[in-house]
């Protein structure tokens, strides 16, 4: 993609002349804004009448689009006026790489410059509005029209060659990938990474060397001369470990930055910390975005799910670049989109990355039972999954098990050499934390990481299965019923995920739409499956997981088969966190009269907790004087 370069300033103030010959020095095509005037607002103006923000609104949509056009092909230099911040804002919507000049001249000069302007419909009489009118941009090349319009012309050309559109701190797989990425759209680019002696040296600039796809970007270990090498306002991706990290890079840019930049959170932060962050800079008038990036290396460099937050209108300057770089749905729509305010994009990445923990815990479950109950190698299992893969519960997880199961080193599937102690991140925890604080039961997520925990006591583990001499055996049970049980349970999991984020927009007043939460979840991310683009059409119904009437009936017709799935398994030694909560929670939440009431009672016999009773509508607490046995 290329720039758009508007040059803008009060009638007269020789906006033609300069375009025209920045376009001689430049080989971009120039335009002429009057140009496009229609023959209403042209005749209205010759009358001396100026125009209106209705006569003007057809005209910058018009433009806007020419310079959309452009951007693709050659780039484009636009003379226009632009007095007022929200016409630019109109012009610039949507073009990832804008450039704005400003021609700035005393009323006298350019008044007199306009009486000797022969044969224009625009009198030197409406110059004055023109100055009324006028909002001088912040961030804008500013020139004094006394200078001769070939010296304004080359200190425009300079700048322009010097500055990249966005910049990228951090050069981890993520970071690299994320890279290369913007660099195949065509944007223009700064890269930092720190230097640490002997370890971190000249990182960026030995990045660059060895891709040619970033042959116009700039590479930078010093922070001062990255962040000057931006436009503005500057445009920063932060690709660092989440926590301390963070705040070590924020402080380091403080001194550097000017108001309006924009930093980017891209990493897997803490919703509550991204909130901290919003709230110590927006007093220095610096945005920052908490964005969750999911997809891994192969997302970030071919195309991932984006999920950013903060302030809509700095959201609304990325845009262009987070949503050209993102997967694509089946409608050829961005995977990316505005999540909400505050911390949100960082919430629902966390709580997608817990879904995930869920869906991988399912399949190991799955893979237990095949592998150990019915005696099944790792090219048959992947047989099996292959066969899923071409169905309702093909998903990219699916897709990388097959691939993983088919991987021998020698003779030896690799799978078997791999110590079975499971790691966990931040997200995970912090997703089951978040549970626990909203009231929401997610017991899947939670089975699946506190199995990660029980995973990583292998010691503990060896000594118990000697002492309780336990031994996995044979199960009488088909892959069908395995599938169906599987299928049944990944649905539980969404609902739960899903169930999360909503107690969470509710708490904290964030505008989600779970429907265009799946939409962006159904390609370039980890959990992209199947299941999650039937979801966006559930979703498009109003109705919450469980209570669409394809997923009850679902649930009527399979949970007796899924129920002897998980019974056979339990009973001949083999343990199925996530495949029982499943169950457990559809007995749960389908039970109208619960034991809970006993639980009330020992409360309130311990503690005077007190208790509601059932025939009480009012809602009043009840307490009772229990008889000691």
């Amino acid at each position: 993609m290329h720039s758009i370069v508007f040059i803008m300033g009060v009638s007269g103030s020789g906006k033609t002349t300069v375009g025209e010959l920045l376009s001689d020095e430049t080989g971009i095509p120039f335009f002429d804004a009057d140009d496009f005037h229609p023959a209403s607002s042209i005749e209205k103006m010759k009358a001396g009448s100026p125009l209106t923000d209705e006569d003007r609104k057809g005209w910058l949509q018009q433009l806007n689009q020419l310079a959309i056009e452009q951007q693709s092909k050659t780039g484009a230099i636009i003379a226009c006026s632009a007095l007022k911040e929200k016409y630019r804002q109109q012009l610039s919507n949507n073009i990832h790489e804008v450039h704005w000049v400003y021609l700035k001249g005393e009323y006298e000069l350019i008044h007199q410059r306009m009486k000797e302007r022969p044969h224009h419909y625009f009198s030197a009489s409406m110059l004055q509005s023109q100055f009324d009118a006028l909002e001088e941009p912040l961030n804008a090349l500013c020139f004094d029209v006394h200078q001769p319009a070939d010296v304004i012309v080359k200190n425009i050309i300079k700048p322009l060659h010097m500055k990249s559109s966005f910049g990228i701190i951090g050069l981890g797989v993520m970071g690299k990938s994320l890279a290369l990425n913007f660099a195949n759209h065509g944007f223009a680019l700064s890269l930092y990474n720190r230097f640490v002696a002997g370890k971190e040296e000249q990182v960026a600039e030995h990045f660059i060397a060895t891709h040619h796809e970033l042959k116009t970007a700039k590479g930078f270990e010093e922070i001062k001369r990255f962040v000057q090498s931006l436009e503005l306002p500057r445009k920063i991706l932060l690709m660092v470990n989440a926590g301390k990290a963070i705040d070590d890079v924020i402080d380091e840019l403080k001194p550097f930055l000017t108001a309006g930049d924009i930093l980017i959170d891209g990493g897997n932060s803490y919703y509550k910390d991204t909130e901290k962050r919003i709230a110590d800079l927006i007093t220095h008038r610096i945005h920052f975005i908490g964005s969750g990036i999911s997809g891994g290396e192969e997302g970030a460099l071919k195309g991932p799910s984006i999920m950013p937050d903060g302030n809509v209108e700095a959201y609304k300057q990325v845009q262009p670049f987070l949503e050209t770089i993102a997967a694509k749905d089946k409608n050829d729509k961005p995977c990316c989109t505005y999540i909400s305010n505050g911390g949100s994009g960082h919430f629902v990445k966390m709580v997608h990355n817990a879904i995930e923990y869920a869906e991988m815990q399912l399949l190991s479950e799955v893979y237990d039972i095949m592998r150990n109950g019915l005696t099944m190698n790792p090219d048959e299992i992947a047989a099996v999954f292959t066969r899923w893969n071409q169905s309702y519960t093909g998903s990219y997880l699916l897709e990388i098990t097959i691939a993983i199961l088919q991987t021998k080193e020698g003779n030896d599937w690799m799978l078997d050499k791999i110590l079975d102690t499971g790691s966990s991140k931040g997200t995970g925890s912090w997703a089951v934390t978040a549970a626990a604080e909203l009231g929401v039961s997610a017991g899947m997520m939670t089975a699946a990481l506190y199995t990660r925990y029980l995973s990583a006591h292998k010691t503990t583990r060896v000594q118990f299965n000697k002492l309780l001499i336990h031994e996995k055996k044979k199960l009488q049970l088909n892959v069908e019923e395995l599938k169906t049980a599987y299928h049944l349970a990944r649905i539980i999991n969404h609902h739960q995920g899903f169930e999360l984020i909503n107690a969470a927009a509710k708490k904290h007043d964030w505008n989600m739409n779970p429907g265009e939460l799946a939409r962006i979840w159904t390609n370039g991310c980890i959990i992209r499956s199947q299941l999650m683009e039937e979801l966006v059409q559930v979703f498009a119904t109003g109705a919450s997981i469980m209570l669409h009437p394809s997923i009850v009936q679902y649930i009527l017709e399979n949970k007796l088969c899924a129920e002897t799935v998980v019974s056979e398994s339990l009973k001949n030694g083999f343990a199925l966190p996530a495949l029982t909560e499943a169950l457990n929670y559809i007995n749960a939440i389908a039970t109208a009269n619960s034991a809970m009431n006993l639980i009330q009672a020992q409360r309130d016999y311990f503690g005077a907790h007190t208790y509601q009773r059932v025939d009480d509508a009012s809602g009043k607490a009840h307490h009772t004087e229990w008889k000691t046995p």
